[in-house]
């Protein structure tokens, strides 16, 4: 239906008739001359309708509006010297209609494509014109790009790419399952996966040594900017490899994609940082490392305080630690409230965070009349306090301290836009993680990756003493910017090894059989070692493309409550369908009428 599309045409046309075909732009009426940019996926082309050139065309385009579909023949003609865009490729040429075929005609439009809009729930409704918007459709452009760019890297590599069951059994991945009722194994369920972990493990076991898929993961869990109940993620497994393997490995394939969607080159390596130190320095596993602030421990400072709240702190083996956000002493009321609300959802046990301010030379703050000159003088030479600088204190156990400065850290990067240049891309990976992390609530132990971790091999003796809290594991996540782009771990491959995981986990023989006796019953055959990593997708490709939610990225997603305004998804099923599938519904719903009741 056409011979070039609406990016192509360039000097090296003119003279030549060509066809086009897409959607208007605009179209603008010059004197009776008519002239509109037409649009398809690739780009604009400008057409002009002259009435001497053709006075029933010339007639026809003026019936036109935006986001009608028509066809233009025409001839290619150099456009009037001063009447050029150089903001479109095209921007030089311009068609001359001799033709016009109005292809489809649009109503009014909900709202208009050309203009940002905040109502994310009327962009949903309309996804698919909301989609033809020249950011979204760059979005989407960019991120088959770089999927492409992963798999023939991957291929290159020597990878399987080998798809795995979508309708399978739960998996301990930390978030509910969706689940779907079997009609031929009546009061049997399947479970959509939320990795397909166990798969490619299995797949190890079966020899195919390097697998991976572009998968569909499904997570029952609270959402926000980048999460989605579906989400897709590169999954990568491989045999007989360490975990330098598998970093390098990712190392390289983030740059392909990186270099594919954004024509940047990436460093060839990334620096590394223990889970520790991460947490230590920035009180978060995915620290983003583009800004300073980092938590500095103020132990020393405070070893002979008589002040009583960091004394009994300190004498109870708990740290006092500080961050300085420097340039921030102009922070607003609002903004402090903010910080304040931000630090007792992360565990703050009182209400207002412990600060110090220094403005126009003078030191602001109840604390300061507390400190001996000796503290003070540290305190400024420690944390490198200077005029227009704000200090947050936190004081408590080690693990609460991180969690609240590192919080407050995040926060107030925003509100002092330290986030904001997105042409800097610090990638780092996150290594040694701890294996297990105590439920406070249940009082057992958990997985802090996955039940199929393998510990790190100095802290074996550790796990077979039950000291469970300080066993490593053989994990790593790669960072960018403070999100996660994913995670792996070398795995266990020996079946008395992840039998006696399970038990820790509380999992005990009877349920192991239940749950996991084709895995354990799999290491019983020579199972390989091996190893792999997960890659966000969604998350890569919000970053390359500089959006700030994964919605923006995906074609069409679901809405903060899980819902699709467009086709109406989760709805009603009717009592037959369930009866079919032996599920009775106990939730009355009160917005049902009395007929969809019936």
């Amino acid at each position: 239906m056409r011979t070039h599309h609406c990016n192509e045409l360039r000097d090296s046309h003119i003279d030549q008739t060509v066809t086009l075909i897409g959607w208007v732009n605009s179209a603008r009426d010059h004197g009776g001359v008519i002239f509109i940019d037409l649009r398809d996926r690739e780009g604009l082309t400008q057409c002009v309708f002259h009435p001497e050139e053709n006075p029933q065309v010339s007639t026809l385009s003026h019936t036109l509006r935006e986001e009608d579909v028509v066809q233009v023949t025409g001839r290619v003609s150099k456009r009037l010297e001063g009447s050029q865009n150089d903001k479109i490729a095209t921007g030089s040429i311009e068609i001359v209609a001799q033709e016009l075929k109005i292809v489809n005609k649009a109503d009014v439009l909900p709202f208009q494509l050309d203009k940002d809009l905040s109502n994310e729930d009327l962009r949903m409704k309309y996804r698919y014109l909301d989609l033809r918007r020249p950011r979204m459709s760059k979005n989407i452009r960019q991120r088959s790009v770089i999927t492409s760019a992963a798999r023939r890297y991957l291929d290159d590599a020597g990878f399987y790419e080998i798809e795995t069951p979508i309708l399978s059994n739960p998996t301990p991945e930390g978030a509910r399952d969706f689940l779907v009722p079997s009609r031929l194994n009546p009061g049997r369920f399947y479970a959509l996966p939320q990795a397909p972990q166990q798969y490619k493990q299995l797949l190890m076991v079966a020899g195919m040594e390097k697998y991976f898929q572009i998968a569909r993961c499904f997570r029952d869990e609270d959402l926000r900017a980048d999460r989605q109940p579906e989400f897709t993620q590169i999954d990568i497994e491989a045999s007989f490899v360490t975990q330098d393997d598998i970093i390098h490995l990712v190392e390289g394939l983030l740059g392909s994609m990186f270099k594919a969607g954004l024509g940047i080159e990436v460093p060839a390596s990334f620096p590394r940082m223990t889970y520790k130190d991460a947490m230590d320095i920035y009180g978060s596993d995915k620290p983003d490392t583009r800004y300073g602030m980092e938590i500095t421990d103020l132990g020393d400072v405070f070893a002979s305080t008589e002040f009583k709240i960091f004394r009994s702190i300190l004498d109870g083996s708990g740290v006092v630690r500080a961050i300085n956000a420097k340039g921030f002493a102009t922070i607003t009321t609002g903004q402090m409230n903010r910080l304040n609300e931000i630090a007792v959802q992360a565990g703050l046990p009182v209400k207002n965070l412990a600060f110090i301010k220094l403005e126009n030379g003078e030191y602001k703050s109840p604390l300061w009349k507390i400190f001996t000159d000796l503290e003070k003088a540290a305190v400024v030479s420690k944390l490198d306090l200077a005029d227009g600088d704000i200090v947050f204190f936190a004081a408590g156990s080690r693990e609460s301290v991180s969690t609240i400065l590192g919080r407050v850290r995040c926060e107030a990067a925003v509100m002092m836009e330290l986030n904001k240049d997105s042409t800097k891309f610090n990638f780092l990976w996150v290594v040694d993680f701890p294996l297990l992390a105590h439920d406070e609530e249940t009082g057992h132990w958990a997985a802090v990756h996955h039940p199929f971790t393998r510990p790190h091999p100095e802290d074996i003796a550790l796990l077979e003493a039950g000291d469970f809290a300080n066993v490593r594991a053989v994990a790593y996540d790669v960072v960018l910017n403070g999100y996660e782009l994913g995670g792996g771990s070398i795995r266990i491959h020996e079946k008395d090894l992840q039998a006696q995981m399970f038990s820790v986990l509380g999992v005990g023989p009877d349920e192991q059989q239940i749950k996991f006796g084709h895995i354990l019953d799999a290491f019983r055959f020579g199972a390989p070692p091996h190893g792999g990593l997960a890659l966000g997708l969604d998350r890569i490709a919000m970053l390359v493309a500089g959006e700030e939610s994964i919605r923006e990225v995906i074609a069409f997603p679901k809405n903060n409550k899980g819902a699709d305004l467009m086709a109406h998804s989760p709805c009603q099923i009717e009592h037959k369908l369930l009866r079919e599938v032996y599920v009775q519904s106990t939730y009355k719903d009160p917005k049902l009428t009395p007929v969809e009741k019936a």
